[in-house]
Protein backbone atom coordinates (compact mmCIF):
# COMPACT_ATOMS: atom_id res chain seq x y z
CA UNK A 1 0.00 0.00 0.00
CA UNK A 2 2.79 2.40 0.97
CA UNK A 3 4.70 1.50 -2.18
CA UNK A 4 1.60 2.33 -4.31
CA UNK A 5 1.21 5.70 -2.61
CA UNK A 6 4.89 6.46 -3.19
CA UNK A 7 4.66 5.54 -6.87
CA UNK A 8 1.51 7.66 -7.27
CA UNK A 9 3.23 10.64 -5.60
CA UNK A 10 6.25 10.33 -7.89
CA UNK A 11 3.96 10.23 -10.94
CA UNK A 12 2.18 13.42 -9.77
CA UNK A 13 5.48 15.19 -9.22
CA UNK A 14 6.66 14.22 -12.68
CA UNK A 15 3.42 15.50 -14.20
CA UNK A 16 3.68 18.80 -12.31
CA UNK A 17 7.27 19.19 -13.48
CA UNK A 18 6.16 18.48 -17.02
CA UNK A 19 3.65 21.33 -17.01
CA UNK A 20 5.56 23.75 -14.77
CA UNK A 21 7.53 26.38 -16.62
CA UNK A 22 10.80 27.99 -15.65
CA UNK A 23 10.39 31.65 -16.56
CA UNK A 24 12.77 34.55 -16.23
CA UNK A 25 10.75 37.79 -15.85
CA UNK A 26 12.23 41.27 -15.98
CA UNK A 27 11.24 44.92 -16.25
CA UNK A 28 12.54 46.83 -19.28
CA UNK A 29 12.90 50.59 -18.97
CA UNK A 30 13.53 52.63 -22.11
CA UNK A 31 15.18 56.04 -21.92
CA UNK A 32 13.30 59.16 -23.06
CA UNK A 33 13.16 59.99 -26.75
CA UNK A 34 13.13 63.28 -28.61
CA UNK A 35 9.43 63.40 -29.56
CA UNK A 36 6.66 64.50 -27.23
CA UNK A 37 5.03 61.06 -27.25
CA UNK A 38 8.34 59.38 -26.31
CA UNK A 39 9.97 62.02 -24.10
CA UNK A 40 8.77 60.32 -20.89
CA UNK A 41 10.38 56.96 -21.70
CA UNK A 42 8.69 53.58 -21.74
CA UNK A 43 8.23 50.40 -19.69
CA UNK A 44 7.65 46.80 -20.79
CA UNK A 45 7.89 43.27 -19.39
CA UNK A 46 10.31 40.68 -20.74
CA UNK A 47 9.47 36.99 -20.30
CA UNK A 48 12.03 34.33 -21.20
CA UNK A 49 11.10 30.66 -21.20
CA UNK A 50 14.33 29.12 -19.93
CA UNK A 51 13.43 25.69 -21.29
CA UNK A 52 12.49 26.58 -24.86
CA UNK A 53 14.48 29.82 -25.15
CA UNK A 54 11.39 31.72 -26.30
CA UNK A 55 11.99 35.39 -25.50
CA UNK A 56 9.01 37.79 -25.58
CA UNK A 57 8.30 41.39 -24.59
CA UNK A 58 4.83 42.40 -23.35
CA UNK A 59 4.13 46.03 -24.19
CA UNK A 60 1.16 47.94 -22.73
CA UNK A 61 2.09 51.07 -24.70
CA UNK A 62 0.73 50.11 -28.13
CA UNK A 63 -1.60 52.50 -29.96
CA UNK A 64 -2.90 53.02 -33.48
CA UNK A 65 -1.60 56.22 -35.07
CA UNK A 66 -4.46 56.51 -37.55
CA UNK A 67 -6.11 59.72 -38.91
CA UNK A 68 -8.47 59.84 -35.91
CA UNK A 69 -5.62 59.61 -33.38
CA UNK A 70 -5.51 63.30 -32.41
CA UNK A 71 -9.29 63.60 -32.18
CA UNK A 72 -9.53 60.52 -29.94
CA UNK A 73 -6.67 61.76 -27.81
CA UNK A 74 -8.21 65.23 -27.43
CA UNK A 75 -11.56 63.73 -26.40
CA UNK A 76 -9.96 61.32 -23.94
CA UNK A 77 -11.23 58.32 -25.89
CA UNK A 78 -7.91 56.86 -27.02
CA UNK A 79 -7.50 53.14 -26.38
CA UNK A 80 -4.10 51.53 -25.89
CA UNK A 81 -3.53 47.80 -25.83
CA UNK A 82 -1.17 45.07 -24.76
CA UNK A 83 0.94 43.69 -27.60
CA UNK A 84 3.59 40.98 -27.68
CA UNK A 85 6.77 41.05 -29.75
CA UNK A 86 9.98 39.08 -29.78
CA UNK A 87 12.78 40.50 -27.68
CA UNK A 88 15.02 40.92 -30.75
CA UNK A 89 12.38 42.92 -32.59
CA UNK A 90 11.79 45.12 -29.54
CA UNK A 91 15.50 45.87 -29.19
CA UNK A 92 15.89 46.57 -32.92
CA UNK A 93 13.15 49.19 -32.63
CA UNK A 94 14.84 51.04 -29.78
CA UNK A 95 18.26 50.73 -31.38
CA UNK A 96 16.76 52.46 -34.43
CA UNK A 97 15.29 55.19 -32.21
CA UNK A 98 18.60 55.60 -30.38
CA UNK A 99 17.08 55.15 -26.91
CA UNK A 100 18.89 53.21 -24.20
CA UNK A 101 17.21 50.15 -22.67
CA UNK A 102 17.83 48.92 -19.11
CA UNK A 103 16.73 45.61 -17.59
CA UNK A 104 15.85 44.61 -14.01
CA UNK A 105 15.54 40.84 -13.59
CA UNK A 106 12.87 40.15 -10.98
CA UNK A 107 13.67 37.91 -8.02
CA UNK A 108 10.52 35.78 -8.29
CA UNK A 109 10.08 32.21 -7.20
CA UNK A 110 8.64 29.69 -9.65
CA UNK A 111 5.07 30.10 -8.45
CA UNK A 112 5.21 33.89 -8.67
CA UNK A 113 6.80 33.84 -12.12
CA UNK A 114 4.16 31.44 -13.42
CA UNK A 115 1.40 33.56 -11.92
CA UNK A 116 2.78 36.67 -13.61
CA UNK A 117 3.06 34.96 -16.99
CA UNK A 118 -0.49 33.68 -16.61
CA UNK A 119 -1.64 37.22 -15.79
CA UNK A 120 0.01 38.54 -18.97
CA UNK A 121 -1.42 35.70 -21.03
CA UNK A 122 -4.96 36.44 -19.82
CA UNK A 123 -4.45 40.18 -20.39
CA UNK A 124 -3.36 39.45 -23.95
CA UNK A 125 -6.67 37.81 -24.86
CA UNK A 126 -8.62 39.83 -27.48
CA UNK A 127 -11.34 40.76 -25.00
CA UNK A 128 -8.87 41.92 -22.35
CA UNK A 129 -5.96 43.59 -24.10
CA UNK A 130 -7.55 47.03 -24.72
CA UNK A 131 -7.78 49.73 -22.08
CA UNK A 132 -8.71 53.42 -21.95
CA UNK A 133 -5.45 55.34 -21.75
CA UNK A 134 -4.91 57.86 -18.95
CA UNK A 135 -1.50 59.54 -18.89
CA UNK A 136 -1.25 59.77 -15.10
CA UNK A 137 -3.25 56.81 -13.84
CA UNK A 138 -3.43 54.13 -16.53
CA UNK A 139 -0.49 53.83 -18.89
CA UNK A 140 2.32 51.47 -19.90
CA UNK A 141 4.05 51.86 -16.52
CA UNK A 142 1.08 51.86 -14.14
CA UNK A 143 -0.28 48.68 -15.75
CA UNK A 144 2.93 46.87 -14.80
CA UNK A 145 2.93 48.39 -11.30
CA UNK A 146 -0.64 47.22 -10.75
CA UNK A 147 0.19 43.77 -12.10
CA UNK A 148 2.99 43.44 -9.53
CA UNK A 149 0.52 44.29 -6.76
CA UNK A 150 -1.97 41.73 -8.07
CA UNK A 151 0.60 38.96 -8.36
CA UNK A 152 2.57 39.56 -5.16
CA UNK A 153 -0.09 41.17 -2.98
CA UNK A 154 1.10 41.83 0.58
CA UNK A 155 4.40 40.15 -0.21
CA UNK A 156 5.51 43.28 -2.07
CA UNK A 157 7.02 46.06 0.04
CA UNK A 158 7.95 49.21 -1.88
CA UNK A 159 10.20 50.74 0.82
CA UNK A 160 9.33 54.27 -0.20
CA UNK A 161 11.93 56.90 0.77
CA UNK A 162 10.82 58.85 3.83
CA UNK A 163 12.49 62.17 3.10
CA UNK A 164 11.87 62.28 -0.65
CA UNK A 165 11.19 65.73 -2.09
CA UNK A 166 7.50 66.44 -2.64
CA UNK A 167 6.65 67.01 -6.29
CA UNK A 168 3.38 67.80 -8.01
CA UNK A 169 2.29 65.95 -11.11
CA UNK A 170 3.13 69.08 -13.11
CA UNK A 171 6.63 69.22 -11.59
CA UNK A 172 7.18 65.61 -12.63
CA UNK A 173 6.24 66.09 -16.27
CA UNK A 174 8.18 69.37 -16.42
CA UNK A 175 11.36 67.40 -15.71
CA UNK A 176 10.92 65.68 -19.07
CA UNK A 177 9.28 68.24 -21.36
CA UNK A 178 11.45 71.23 -20.41
CA UNK A 179 13.70 70.71 -23.50
CA UNK A 180 10.54 70.87 -25.68
CA UNK A 181 9.20 74.37 -24.87
CA UNK A 182 6.26 74.23 -27.27
CA UNK A 183 5.23 70.80 -26.01
CA UNK A 184 5.68 72.03 -22.44
CA UNK A 185 3.46 75.04 -23.19
CA UNK A 186 0.78 72.88 -24.81
CA UNK A 187 0.66 70.55 -21.82
CA UNK A 188 0.44 73.42 -19.34
CA UNK A 189 -2.33 75.06 -21.36
CA UNK A 190 -4.32 71.83 -21.59
CA UNK A 191 -3.97 70.48 -18.05
CA UNK A 192 -5.82 72.01 -15.14
CA UNK A 193 -5.17 72.70 -11.48
CA UNK A 194 -5.94 69.07 -10.58
CA UNK A 195 -2.32 68.17 -11.41
CA UNK A 196 -0.91 70.85 -9.09
CA UNK A 197 -1.10 68.50 -6.11
CA UNK A 198 1.70 66.44 -4.60
CA UNK A 199 2.06 62.97 -6.09
CA UNK A 200 2.59 60.06 -3.73
CA UNK A 201 5.55 57.74 -4.28
CA UNK A 202 3.16 55.21 -5.80
CA UNK A 203 1.62 57.82 -8.11
CA UNK A 204 5.08 58.90 -9.30
CA UNK A 205 5.38 55.49 -10.93
CA UNK A 206 3.36 56.67 -13.91
CA UNK A 207 6.81 57.69 -15.17
CA UNK A 208 9.04 54.74 -16.19
CA UNK A 209 12.19 56.16 -14.57
CA UNK A 210 10.44 56.53 -11.23
CA UNK A 211 9.00 53.03 -11.46
CA UNK A 212 12.45 51.64 -12.24
CA UNK A 213 13.79 53.34 -9.10
CA UNK A 214 10.86 52.01 -7.04
CA UNK A 215 11.54 48.45 -8.27
CA UNK A 216 15.16 48.89 -7.20
CA UNK A 217 14.07 49.71 -3.62
CA UNK A 218 11.28 47.12 -3.31
CA UNK A 219 11.51 43.81 -1.47
CA UNK A 220 9.60 40.51 -1.42
CA UNK A 221 8.60 39.32 2.03
CA UNK A 222 6.63 36.45 3.55
CA UNK A 223 7.75 33.52 1.40
CA UNK A 224 11.06 32.89 3.10
CA UNK A 225 13.93 35.27 3.82
CA UNK A 226 13.24 38.83 2.71
CA UNK A 227 14.90 39.46 -0.64
CA UNK A 228 15.15 42.37 -3.10
CA UNK A 229 12.51 42.48 -5.84
CA UNK A 230 15.32 42.99 -8.38
CA UNK A 231 17.83 40.16 -8.61
CA UNK A 232 20.07 41.71 -11.24
CA UNK A 233 20.18 44.98 -13.16
CA UNK A 234 21.96 45.61 -16.44
CA UNK A 235 22.01 47.89 -19.48
CA UNK A 236 20.93 46.07 -22.62
CA UNK A 237 21.34 48.97 -25.02
CA UNK A 238 23.89 51.57 -23.96
CA UNK A 239 23.59 54.70 -26.05
CA UNK A 240 24.04 58.38 -25.09
CA UNK A 241 20.90 60.25 -23.98
CA UNK A 242 18.91 61.63 -26.88
CA UNK A 243 20.03 65.22 -27.42
CA UNK A 244 17.32 67.79 -28.12
CA UNK A 245 18.77 70.86 -29.81
CA UNK A 246 17.56 74.18 -28.38
CA UNK A 247 15.37 76.20 -30.72
CA UNK A 248 15.50 79.98 -30.61
CA UNK A 249 11.93 80.06 -31.91
CA UNK A 250 10.26 79.24 -28.63
CA UNK A 251 7.29 80.69 -26.72
CA UNK A 252 9.51 82.67 -24.34
CA UNK A 253 11.10 84.78 -27.07
CA UNK A 254 7.91 85.01 -29.11
CA UNK A 255 5.57 86.03 -26.28
CA UNK A 256 7.96 88.54 -24.74
CA UNK A 257 8.42 89.96 -28.23
CA UNK A 258 4.64 90.35 -28.49
CA UNK A 259 4.55 92.00 -25.06
CA UNK A 260 7.28 94.48 -26.01
CA UNK A 261 5.44 95.25 -29.24
CA UNK A 262 2.24 96.05 -27.33
CA UNK A 263 4.15 98.22 -24.87
CA UNK A 264 5.53 100.24 -27.79
CA UNK A 265 2.10 100.41 -29.45
CA UNK A 266 0.51 101.58 -26.21
CA UNK A 267 3.14 104.27 -25.71
CA UNK A 268 2.82 105.49 -29.30
CA UNK A 269 -0.96 105.37 -29.06
CA UNK A 270 -0.96 107.47 -25.91
CA UNK A 271 1.33 110.07 -27.48
CA UNK A 272 -0.57 110.22 -30.77
CA UNK A 273 -4.05 109.63 -29.29
CA UNK A 274 -4.53 106.51 -31.35
CA UNK A 275 -5.76 103.08 -30.25
CA UNK A 276 -4.29 100.71 -32.87
CA UNK A 277 -7.33 98.52 -32.30
CA UNK A 278 -6.46 96.08 -35.08
CA UNK A 279 -3.69 94.62 -32.92
CA UNK A 280 -6.14 94.18 -30.03
CA UNK A 281 -8.69 92.48 -32.24
CA UNK A 282 -6.08 89.98 -33.44
CA UNK A 283 -4.72 89.42 -29.92
CA UNK A 284 -8.06 88.91 -28.16
CA UNK A 285 -9.28 86.78 -31.08
CA UNK A 286 -6.37 84.36 -30.58
CA UNK A 287 -7.02 84.27 -26.82
CA UNK A 288 -10.67 83.44 -27.51
CA UNK A 289 -9.66 80.45 -29.62
CA UNK A 290 -7.35 79.22 -26.86
CA UNK A 291 -10.18 79.71 -24.37
CA UNK A 292 -12.53 77.59 -26.48
CA UNK A 293 -9.95 74.77 -26.48
CA UNK A 294 -9.63 75.02 -22.68
CA UNK A 295 -13.43 74.85 -22.25
CA UNK A 296 -13.75 71.88 -24.60
CA UNK A 297 -11.03 69.97 -22.75
CA UNK A 298 -12.55 70.86 -19.37
CA UNK A 299 -16.21 70.12 -19.99
CA UNK A 300 -16.49 67.98 -23.12
CA UNK A 301 -13.83 65.26 -22.81
CA UNK A 302 -13.23 62.21 -20.65
CA UNK A 303 -9.82 63.47 -19.51
CA UNK A 304 -9.39 63.66 -15.76
CA UNK A 305 -6.40 66.02 -15.83
CA UNK A 306 -8.00 68.87 -17.82
CA UNK A 307 -10.55 69.86 -15.20
CA UNK A 308 -10.49 73.18 -13.31
CA UNK A 309 -8.14 74.80 -15.79
CA UNK A 310 -7.71 78.41 -14.72
CA UNK A 311 -5.86 79.38 -17.89
CA UNK A 312 -9.40 80.34 -18.79
CA UNK A 313 -8.96 83.46 -16.63
CA UNK A 314 -6.75 85.08 -19.27
CA UNK A 315 -7.62 83.00 -22.36
CA UNK A 316 -11.40 83.36 -22.18
CA UNK A 317 -13.73 82.22 -25.00
CA UNK A 318 -15.83 85.41 -24.88
CA UNK A 319 -12.79 87.58 -25.57
CA UNK A 320 -13.87 87.08 -29.17
CA UNK A 321 -16.64 89.62 -28.51
CA UNK A 322 -13.97 92.32 -28.43
CA UNK A 323 -13.12 91.56 -32.05
CA UNK A 324 -16.56 92.90 -32.89
CA UNK A 325 -17.00 95.44 -30.10
CA UNK A 326 -13.72 97.26 -30.62
CA UNK A 327 -14.47 97.64 -34.31
CA UNK A 328 -17.57 99.75 -33.66
CA UNK A 329 -17.27 103.38 -34.70
CA UNK A 330 -19.10 104.29 -31.49
CA UNK A 331 -18.40 101.55 -28.93
CA UNK A 332 -21.46 100.25 -27.09
CA UNK A 333 -21.48 100.58 -23.28
CA UNK A 334 -20.94 96.84 -22.87
CA UNK A 335 -17.51 97.08 -24.51
CA UNK A 336 -16.02 99.10 -21.65
CA UNK A 337 -17.71 96.84 -19.12
CA UNK A 338 -16.22 93.81 -20.82
CA UNK A 339 -12.76 95.43 -20.85
CA UNK A 340 -13.04 95.88 -17.09
CA UNK A 341 -14.14 92.25 -16.79
CA UNK A 342 -11.12 91.11 -18.84
CA UNK A 343 -8.82 93.21 -16.64
CA UNK A 344 -10.22 91.67 -13.45
CA UNK A 345 -9.96 88.14 -14.88
CA UNK A 346 -6.31 88.65 -15.85
CA UNK A 347 -5.53 90.06 -12.40
CA UNK A 348 -7.22 87.00 -10.88
CA UNK A 349 -4.98 84.75 -12.98
CA UNK A 350 -1.92 86.41 -11.43
CA UNK A 351 -3.39 85.90 -7.95
CA UNK A 352 -4.13 82.22 -8.68
CA UNK A 353 -0.53 81.83 -9.84
CA UNK A 354 0.99 83.55 -6.79
CA UNK A 355 -1.16 81.52 -4.39
CA UNK A 356 -0.18 78.30 -6.24
CA UNK A 357 -3.79 77.41 -7.00
CA UNK A 358 -2.52 76.61 -10.48
CA UNK A 359 0.94 76.81 -11.98
CA UNK A 360 0.86 78.44 -15.42
CA UNK A 361 3.56 78.04 -18.01
CA UNK A 362 6.15 80.82 -17.46
CA UNK A 363 5.94 81.96 -21.08
CA UNK A 364 2.28 83.06 -20.71
CA UNK A 365 3.21 85.76 -18.18
CA UNK A 366 3.84 88.38 -20.91
CA UNK A 367 0.48 87.50 -22.50
CA UNK A 368 -1.30 88.05 -19.18
CA UNK A 369 0.53 91.37 -18.81
CA UNK A 370 -0.63 92.37 -22.29
CA UNK A 371 -4.25 91.64 -21.33
CA UNK A 372 -3.83 93.82 -18.22
CA UNK A 373 -2.07 96.60 -20.14
CA UNK A 374 -4.41 96.81 -23.12
CA UNK A 375 -7.70 96.28 -21.30
CA UNK A 376 -6.68 99.03 -18.87
CA UNK A 377 -5.52 101.37 -21.67
CA UNK A 378 -8.63 100.79 -23.78
CA UNK A 379 -10.99 101.12 -20.81
CA UNK A 380 -9.77 104.64 -20.05
CA UNK A 381 -9.12 105.87 -23.59
CA UNK A 382 -11.56 104.10 -25.92
CA UNK A 383 -14.27 106.80 -25.93
CA UNK A 384 -11.83 109.69 -25.68
CA UNK A 385 -9.53 108.64 -28.52
CA UNK A 386 -12.38 107.61 -30.84
CA UNK A 387 -14.03 110.99 -30.25
CA UNK A 388 -10.71 112.68 -31.01
CA UNK A 389 -10.43 110.71 -34.24
CA UNK A 390 -13.92 111.78 -35.33
CA UNK A 391 -13.06 115.45 -34.64
CA UNK A 392 -9.86 115.22 -36.66
CA UNK A 393 -11.64 113.53 -39.57
CA UNK A 394 -14.38 116.14 -39.58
Amino acid sequence: MKKSVLIFTIILLNISQLYAKNYRVSLLTCAPGSELYSVFGHSAVRVTDMETGRDLVYNYGTFDFDPSFYMKFARGKLDYWLSVATYDRFMEHYAYLGQAVREQELNLNEEQANKMVEFLHINNQPDNRYYRYDFFYDNCATRIRDMMKTVLGEQLEWNDPVSEEQKTFRDLIDEYVYPLPWGDLGIDLALGSVIDIDASEREKQFLPDYMEAAFGRAEIVGDGPTRPLVKHQSTLLDVPPVAIAPNIFNPYFLFWGIAIMFIVITYMGYRKKRLFIGFDQAFFGVLAVLGIVVVLLWFFTEHTATKYNWNMLWAFPLHGLLVYGLGMSSPAPWVKKYLLFALIMADAAVVFWILSWQSFHPSVLPLILVVILRSNFLYYNLDKFKAHKRMVNS
